[in-house]
C-alpha cells in the first residue's frame, strides 16, 4: 500500500469514529485523494481553532470576536428562511449586520405592523425601505437580457442600498459602449454605479503538478463531494471530459457542465477514488467536514479552499448577482471579498461547516487583494439531481 493510499484509510477511519457512522455509509465508488502534502484532522465543529485563526488573519478579529461571530452568523442563516416566510410581498432583502451580530430584514412601507412585529420577536432588525425585493429582481431580470461590453463588470440587487447596483472596471465609465449599457440600465428601474478595479476572469490554468485535478491542459480545483462524485465549475471542463487527480491517475467524467449562464458542473467518480465531505485546509487550517448547506446572507464571513492560494477568508458582499466575463454574463453568482487566483477555479466556499458554493472567477489577487464569485452549491445539486455528501 503506497504512503498515499494509507493516508486515505487512516482518514476515512478517523471520518468513522468521529461520529460519520459506519464504512457502509460510504458509497462503494467513494474517492477522494489526499493533496500531497497529506490530510489533517477535520474539524469537529465551525469555530475551531484554525478556523478562528485564518478570520484573526483575513478579517482583523480577535479570537472572542471571531467565535462570537461564527455563532451569531449561524443563527442568522438558520432565522433568515424563517423571517423571509413571514415577511411574504414586503419582503426586501436581508442581510448580516456585524457591527450588531443580527440578521437585518428589508420590509416596504405597506407591511403590517403584525409582521413587524413577528420579524423582531424572532430576532432580526427591520429596516424600512421603498421597493420590494420582488421588484428589484425585476429590474435586475431587465438589465439581465441587456448585452454588457467588457467595461460592465457585474450587477447586483443591493438590499442594503435597495437598488440595483452595476460595477463598472475603473477608467472605462465615459467608454461609449458602457454609456449607453447605463443609459439602457437606468431605463429598466433604480440603479447605482459602483466601481471596481479590474475586469473579472474565470480562475482556471495551465497545467501545473500537485493540483486535485487535471482536464485536458487546464488545472481545476475540487468543490463538494456528492453521492457518485463532485461539484466544479463549468468552465473547467465540457461533458465528455475525462479528469485525472493530483497523481495524474483517471478520476472520472465530467457528467454535466454549464457556462457561461452558469459556472456549475459535476464529475462522476470511480477508479479506486472515493468521495468524503471534506474541505481541505492545505495545512493552514484542519480539514473542514461539510455538515450542510444551508445559505449564509450578505455580510458572513465565509472562507474558500482553492489549489493555487489555498485558505483564505472574506465576507458575503451580495447575493444573485451577475457577472460579465470575456466569455459571457453568469447569472445568480454570490460576489465576496475573499480572493483567489488562476487555478483556484472550481473549489470550495464554506461558511462555518455549511458548503455555499463552487469558486466561478473574480479580479485581483491573494497579494494586492480582490472580489470573487461562486455559484450556489444548493443550484448545482437541484440542476443535476445530486446529494451533498455530508458529516
Amino acid at each position: 500500500m503506497s504512503e498515499r493510499r494509507l493516508v486515505h484509510v487512516v482518514l476515512a477511519a478517523l471520518l468513522t469514529v468521529g461520529g460519520l457512522g459506519a464504512a457502509s455509509a460510504f458509497p462503494a465508488s467513494a474517492a477522494r485523494p489526499a493533496p500531497e502534502r497529506g490530510l489533517t484532522a477535520p474539524s469537529p465543529k465551525p469555530a475551531s481553532d484554525s478556523i478562528v485563526a485564518a478570520m484573526s488573519r483575513d478579517l482583523g478579529l480577535t479570537r472572542q470576536q471571531a467565535e462570537t461571530r461564527l455563532a451569531s452568523e449561524k443563527a442568522a442563516s438558520a432565522l433568515d428562511p424563517k423571517v423571509r416566510r413571514i415577511a411574504a410581498d414586503a419582503y426586501a432583502g436581508s442581510w448580516y449586520d456585524a457591527t450588531r451580530g443580527r440578521l437585518a430584514v428589508a420590509l416596504t412601507a405597506h407591511a403590517p405592523a403584525a409582521t413587524v412585529r413577528a420579524i423582531e420577536a424572532a430576532g432580526a432588525d427591520v429596516r424600512a425601505v421603498a421597493r420590494s425585493a420582488r421588484q428589484l429582481e425585476a429590474v435586475k431580470a431587465r438589465i439581465d437580457r441587456l448585452p454588457a461590453p467588457a467595461g460592465v463588470s457585474s450587477w447586483r440587487v443591493d438590499p442594503r442600498a435597495n437598488t440595483v447596483v452595476v460595477d463598472i472596471v475603473r477608467g472605462r465609465r465615459a467608454d461609449n459602449d458602457v454609456r449607453r449599457f447605463l443609459a439602457r440600465a437606468r431605463k429598466a428601474g433604480p440603479v447605482t454605479v459602483g466601481t471596481v478595479s479590474a475586469a473579472p476572469r474565470t480562475f482556471a490554468a495551465g497545467t501545473v503538478g500537485g493540483d486535485p485535478y487535471y482536464t485536458g491542459n487546464v488545472r481545476c480545483s475540487i468543490g463538494f463531494s456528492v453521492y457518485g462524485g463532485f461539484v466544479t465549475a463549468g468552465h473547467c471542463g465540457q461533458p465528455g471530459a475525462g479528469v485525472s487527480g493530483w497523481d495524474h491517475s483517471y478520476i472520472g467524467t465530467f457528467q454535466g457542465s454549464s457556462f457561461p449562464d452558469n459556472d456549475y458542473a459535476w464529475v462522476s467518480v470511480g477508479s479506486g477514488w472515493w468521495t468524503v465531505p471534506v474541505v481541505l485546509g492545505w495545512g493552514q487550517v484542519s480539514d473542514q467536514l461539510v455538515r450542510g448547506s444551508n445559505v449564509a446572507p450578505p455580510g458572513s464571513s465565509i472562507c474558500r479552499s482553492g489549489s493555487t492560494s489555498h485558505w483564505h477568508c472574506g465576507t458575503v458582499l451580495a447575493l444573485n448577482e451577475t457577472v460579465n466575463y470575456s466569455q459571457g454574463a453568469v447569472h445568480e453568482v454570490t460576489k465576496t471579498s475573499v480572493c483567489a487566483e488562476p487555478g483556484d477555479s472550481g473549489g470550495s466556499f464554506i461558511s462555518g461547516d455549511q458548503a455555499q458554493g463552487v469558486t466561478s472567477g473574480g479580479w485581483g489577487n491573494c497579494s494586492g487583494g480582490g472580489e470573487t464569485w461562486f455559484q450556489p452549491v444548493n443550484e448545482i445539486l437541484n440542476r443535476y439531481g445530486l446529494t451533498l455528501h455530508t458529516a
